[in-house]
């Protein structure tokens, strides 16, 4: 790229979308570039066929095929945070506006305002999933409907004081209820209704939000977490009583811990630890020769996951085995994307990866974007 990459790629159709200042579409077979914006993109969101993207103090959408404007609008304040589902873009912007707005032509449906002022980037900034939007508001948590604004339930979690100081990270799972991170505090609260089903008290704070694994504990189901110190808990989903809880190291990671195929996987300092969901006893630690940058991924029995050593770690997910890694001239940024036997990663080398999943070749030409 002719600019520094960030973010997480995302990974629609045929095309692999990228920031680099500006979006870039890839073609996912041979990288070749598609298309690019002409306008910077801190924040972006690909969702119903349409780009979604900011440049800070104004809001576009481009057809996601072709790069094609849709619409652009200004904003009243900076854009620090951006998601769509459904037909319904959420944004962020400083100073506590939480905005929503018809994903077809831009028109705002609602506005709130005093809302996550305390923390405003993007991984604290509100949630919108299946229709609700979720928003961190005078000392509350407010469940409001996408589309209108209107609350549905609060709940008084706290001020950004008696939350730790620390924002509160916020799950939706399928099984009908909410997972929060308020601080030392772990709640279940129904979707629906904002009853509370549950919560659960630890000595240290949460950075990262909960992780939701369905099915009975007896096969790994329930709520996984990991404090700053590095503990990572596992929870009945239905009791919120702790299960297991095992130690790792100290741990400034903001991103979930990972639960898959009997597993889980967390990043703690510069070591991938795997633990087994149902007994927490530790299988494997792999030790990085850096801090373990974004979230790693689970796919076709490997574990791959990139750190500020310039390398990206692909593992044996059951037994921790090295088998292979690549060294980029720059910081793995954002998580790791693996899909359909390939493995996708940006660097901080200016460089947007493609390989094999199994083998860590090059897949297709080396294109320039």
């Amino acid at each position: 790229m002719s600019n520094d990459v960030w973010g997480t790629p995302v990974v629609s159709g045929d095309l692999l979308y990228v920031t680099s200042f500006e979006v870039h579409a890839l073609d996912v077979g041979n990288g070749r570039r598609q298309f690019k914006t002409r306008d910077v993109a801190w924040a972006m969101a690909v969702e119903g066929g349409r780009i979604h993207a900011s440049d800070g103090p104004s809001l576009y959408a481009l057809d996601a095929t072709t790069g094609a404007e849709q619409w652009r609008l200004s904003t009243d304040a900076w854009v620090y945070a951006l998601t769509a589902d459904r037909g319904t873009v959420l944004t962020a912007t400083r100073g506590g506006g939480v905005q929503g707005w018809e994903a077809s032509n831009g028109e705002k449906l609602w506005e709130v305002t005093g809302a996550q002022s305390d923390f405003e980037t993007a991984e604290a900034g509100p949630v919108i999933h299946d229709g609700t939007v979720y928003v961190w508001q005078d000392a509350r948590l407010r469940a409001l409907d996408a589309r209108t604004g209107i609350e549905r339930w609060s709940y008084p979690i706290g001020d950004a004081a008696s939350c730790g100081g620390v924002p509160v990270r916020v799950t939706p799972a399928p099984d009908g209820y909410v997972y929060i991170a308020a601080g030392t505090r772990v709640l279940a609260v129904e979707t629906g209704s904002g009853r509370v089903r549950w919560h659960f008290e630890a000595p240290a704070v949460f950075l990262s939000p909960p992780a939701f694994a369905p099915g009975p504990a007896v096969t790994g189901g329930g709520v996984y977490l990991a404090d700053y110190l590095g503990t990572v808990y596992a929870l009945d989903a239905t009791t919120g009583k702790d299960r297991w809880r095992i130690a790792t190291e100290a741990r400034s990671s903001i991103e979930p811990v990972l639960v898959a195929v009997g597993n889980v996987h967390v990043g703690s300092g510069s070591a991938l630890y795997t633990l087994d969901a149902v007994t927490g006893t530790p299988k494997w630690r792999f030790a990085a020769g850096g801090d373990v940058v974004g979230a790693p991924v689970v796919a076709d029995g490997r574990v791959h996951f990139g750190s500020a050593d310039h390398v990206l770690y692909t593992l044996d997910a059951a037994g921790g085995q090295l088998r292979w890694k690549l060294a980029t001239g720059g910081e793995i940024t954002g998580s790791p994307v693996a899909q359909a036997g390939v493995v996708y990663a940006c660097s901080k080398d200016r460089c947007v990866y493609a390989l094999d999943a199994l083998k860590g070749t090059g897949t297709g030409n080396r294109a320039r974007a």
